[in-house]
């Protein structure tokens, strides 16, 4: 890309930001994951807590966690985890409590989907209607359990490196280093991976994946760059 062209991008970036006011859609966004967080959370552990220990995956969760919230947010996210293991009172009450998780989950993905629709200029589909509605509120269900499922996924690989970490440790030099680097490595690409299941299937508009990997992959280097500078 010449020079010419990268200032082109910049400027039309940031007019289509103003244009759009990002900065209010970022605000409902936020204002809507923060009340999703923590049943995402609660469904995530709870499927990653098939394979491994509960306790182990909200452990490991919550310190993810700390490099993004801070130790006072992060406990009042492990009070809200501490009292969802709490048995519900009969099975009335743990009927409608897991239709509140999904429902106050899948919240923030119907903001997710507005907001890109306004930022890409996309129509929504016509004639949704009550059927249309449910059809979405089950999307924003998949989504949930798919951010479930990376989770699992992200787990498995990280107790595959920290096993093959102890392994080679003392064998060869430098395997510290090339853990954590193998490790940044995976959560980057789960980062873009999530990033590209967002921008491919989440607004109202068909992608070509060899755009959706390259807007993935930015927005996974800024996601990680604003991580490391908040921590």
């Amino acid at each position: 890309m010449k020079p010419a062209d990268f200032k082109y991008v910049i400027t039309q970036t940031f007019a289509e930001w103003r244009e759009d006011n990002a900065s209010r859609l970022a605000a409902a966004l936020a204002y809507y994951t923060i009340f999703s967080i923590p049943p995402l959370l609660i469904i995530a552990i709870a499927i990653a807590a098939q394979l491994f220990d509960r306790a182990a995956v909200q452990q490991q969760v919550l310190e993810q966690l700390s490099g993004l919230l801070g130790g006072e947010g992060t406990a009042v996210i492990q009070a809200v985890l501490e009292n969802a293991d709490q048995p519900a009172e009969s099975t009335l009450a743990a009927a409608l409590s897991v239709v509140t998780l999904l429902f106050g989950a899948s919240g923030v993905f119907g903001q997710l989907q507005s907001a890109l629709n306004t930022i890409w200029e996309v129509e929504p589909k016509p004639g949704r209607g009550i059927l249309g509605t449910v059809k979405d509120r089950f999307f924003s269900f998949t989504m949930v359990l798919g951010v479930g499922f990376l989770l699992l996924v992200s787990l498995v690989i990280s107790s595959i490196l920290a096993a093959l970490n102890q392994f080679v440790s003392g064998a060869l030099p430098g395997a510290m280093v090339l853990a954590q680097l193998l490790n940044f490595v995976v959560s980057f690409g789960i980062i873009t991976t999530l990033f590209a299941l967002i921008f491919k299937v989440v607004p109202d508009v068909e992608i070509a994946w060899r755009d959706v990997w390259v807007g993935a992959a930015i927005t996974a280097l800024l996601f990680t760059v604003g991580k490391w500078a908040i921590g």
